[in-house]
């Protein structure tokens, strides 16, 4: 074990907004073993508070489902994947010929920009720090690295069923909303465990060599790609067919549970 990446939401943080104290202090002990830590997430640059308030986390965060490597020490955007606009375009199109009432978002390096209707009574407005705009094309001046499409009915499981066979190869489509029918879309090739990889690269260390965990349809590809993918028992089913390898319930601090087992092991060694 020579990195660990771990997905956030839901993973290492509940919907309260809070990381357990066991776990903060395994991802310390890890650190402190000289093991590289890095956050694969779908959350934008701007809301990765918890892991550097709580965590202490100054490194590495991949952002955006892979579409964006950030520095969070520096605040520094290192990589992006964008989608051009004609890709918007013909995806908002093939999306609300599916779902007539589908509403839009759209992730720039520059924020969120959120059309009429797209927070509705599930998602408060307040807790984005948006305000409703009409989507326009110069949105993509500010390099768009995710177009979000949400109903305010159903849950994504069915929403992305509907949707995902009319894309084909126009953009990557998955979610990460529990309870909601929201899903997330990106550039064409890029996911969580394609930015992995290349920044595991970077470091000179190989897939084998690498712990990683998560929760969600979202982390399916990074979960694959690691030697030792785990799924978090309180996960989504297709999480947790994706690896042979689940690691205790949220609940129960399992990441923390599985560092804490894997450094005793490298201590034994």
């Amino acid at each position: 074990m020579r990195l660990i990446a771990s997905d956030i939401d839901g993973t290492i943080l509940g919907h309260d907004g809070t990381i357990s104290t066991r776990t903060v202090e395994a991802f310390a002990a890890a650190a402190e073993a000289g093991i590289e830590i890095v956050f694969v997430t779908g959350r934008p640059p701007r809301w990765l508070d918890p892991i550097r308030e709580q965590i202490g986390h100054t490194g590495t965060v991949i952002c955006s489902n892979g579409a964006v490597t950030y520095h969070l020490g520096t605040e520094r955007v290192l990589n992006s994947h964008v989608i051009s606009w004609d890709t918007v375009a013909q995806v908002r199109d093939i999306v609300t010929a599916l779902a007539p009432d589908a509403r839009f978002a759209l992730e720039s390096l520059t924020g969120l920009h959120v059309e009429d209707g797209f927070l509705g009574n599930r998602i408060p407005a307040g807790s984005l720090n948006v305000v409703p705009a009409v989507l326009t094309a110069d949105i993509a001046d500010g390099g768009i690295v995710k177009m979000l499409a949400v109903l305010h009915t159903g849950n994504a499981d069915e929403f992305l069923e509907l949707v995902a066979p009319g894309m084909g190869a126009l953009i990557e489509v998955t979610h990460s909303a529990p309870e909601l029918a929201l899903l997330e879309m990106g550039p064409v090739g890029v996911n969580k465990a394609v930015t992995l990889a290349h920044y595991a690269a970077s470091l000179g260390i190989d897939a084998a060599d690498v712990v990683a965990f998560g929760d969600m349809p979202n982390d399916i590809e990074m979960l694959g790609w690691a030697g030792a993918g785990y799924a978090m028992a309180s996960g989504h089913p297709q999480a947790l067919a994706a690896t042979a390898l689940v690691a205790p319930r949220f609940e129960d601090d399992g990441v923390a549970q599985v560092i804490e087992s894997r450094l005793a092991a490298l201590r034994l060694a």
